[in-house]
């Protein structure tokens, strides 16, 4: 599937003449960029309560494009946005060739090894991509990539949003189970690293094998399976495939707080995020999408309007222009998160405060009071500098 969401506006002239006169007067700018999806065939799970939305990411992008055309059309910046969406089993590299044609910022909703593929074509030299879909540690540690700034938040972000919120509680007793896909041992994995990097202790951890229907079974089994559980002030769940992790809440043998991929948890983004005019964006998203905004979503904003602001602040769309403005310490993005956002030179992360939230409200923004850094708080979360072997950045 393919298309263009909108084509750039030349200019808008409102009451004040010197205005108009202005915007005709500058050089126009065209800022082609691609939103670049690689379709994936989503597993059986037990619930359907939560369909993945079929415009995921590509929704948030939609909506940062009006936001930045505002400004672009006063400047002469003329943004267009094209939508390439392969189906699986497709030629997701031919794709990418073709667009590398004619566009030279290109947004990637993809899996990280079609990133990478991506990334190390001899037509992505000199290309901003942006990763807008994958939290691997991978993309930001030995396989980084000097081309691809990363707008998704990586996971340990996540984990390490939630164990500095845990350690705050004296919840530091945890247990976890681990679910049977790829993605959900490599978040336990991420959830251990984060653990030990805060002082939270995993005292046991338990593999999922459930094949039945815990829609009838969950109050049998569940109790269970997790009774030989030692005393814990947490039970973890890494279900990144949002499979099961629902059903074990309000199951478990002992009363406690499940946390993880479900129940207490840290997100890029969540539509309780209410504070520092979020609910304003929420608005904005809701209405041109009919639904909440998610985490990809917000990635997907969050790269287009980095584009945007760079290329305000730059008056140019060269890529290597943009990415050196977007990887200096005079770049900053306004997230509605009580902090400018930027990105980290070592391995081109976007920094942003992580919201730990429940399903119906924000508990805390991290990093937390106390959580001290040399250069930036918002790097007490996630690959800091000396443990990231990103090598492609350089310094």
């Amino acid at each position: 599937m393919t298309g263009t969401f909108k084509a750039g506006r030349k200019g808008v002239c409102l009451a004040a003449a010197f205005i108009c006169w202005a915007s005709s007067a500058a050089a126009e700018i065209a800022i082609p960029m691609t939103y670049l999806r690689q379709e994936v065939e989503m597993p059986p799970v037990l619930s359907n309560l939560d369909p993945v939305p079929q415009d995921r990411g590509i929704a948030g992008a939609e909506v940062a494009l009006t936001d930045t055309e505002t400004t672009g059309s006063f400047m002469g910046h003329n943004y267009n946005l094209d939508l390439v969406s392969v189906e699986p089993g497709g030629d997701f590299l031919a794709a990418a060739r073709k667009i590398l044609a004619a566009s030279k910022i290109i947004f990637l909703d993809a899996p990280p090894e079609a990133i990478l593929a991506i990334a190390d074509l001899p037509e992505a030299r000199g290309v901003l991509l942006f990763n807008v879909a994958s939290g691997a540690k991978r993309l930001r540690d030995g396989d980084c990539r000097a081309n691809v700034l990363h707008a998704m938040a990586e996971d340990a972000m996540r984990t390490d949003a939630l164990m500095q919120v845990l350690k705050a509680r004296r919840w530091t007793r945890t247990v976890l189970i681990i679910g049977p896909k790829p993605e959900d041992r490599a978040f336990a994995e991420t959830l251990r690293a984060s653990a030990a990097k805060f002082g939270v202790e995993v005292l046991a951890s338990k593999d999922w094998t459930f094949d039945t229907d815990l829609r009838r079974a969950a109050g049998r089994e569940i109790p269970l399976f997790t009774q030989d559980f030692p005393d814990h002030d947490v039970l973890l769940i890494a279900d990144e495939a949002d499979d099961f992790a629902r059903y074990v809440q309000d199951n478990t043998w002992l009363p406690r707080p499940v946390a993880g991929s479900d129940g207490l948890r840290g997100e890029g983004w969540a539509p309780v995020l209410e504070q520092w005019a979020a609910v304003q964006l929420q608005n904005r998203f809701e209405k041109a999408a009919g639904r909440e905004m998610g985490s990809r979503d917000y990635a997907a904003w969050a790269a287009l309007r980095t584009i945007g602001e760079a290329v305000t602040r730059t008056n140019s769309a060269d890529p290597a222009v943009l990415r050196a403005f977007i990887l200096s310490d005079k770049f900053a993005l306004d997230g509605f998160k009580g902090r400018s956002l930027s990105y980290r030179a070592w391995d081109g992360q976007l920094r942003q405060p992580m919201a730990v939230v429940n399903a119906r409200a924000l508990v805390e923004l991290a990093p937390l009071d106390g959580y001290l850094h040399q250069t930036n708080e918002m790097d007490t979360l996630g690959l800091d500098r000396p443990e990231s072997a990103c090598a492609a950045f350089g310094g």
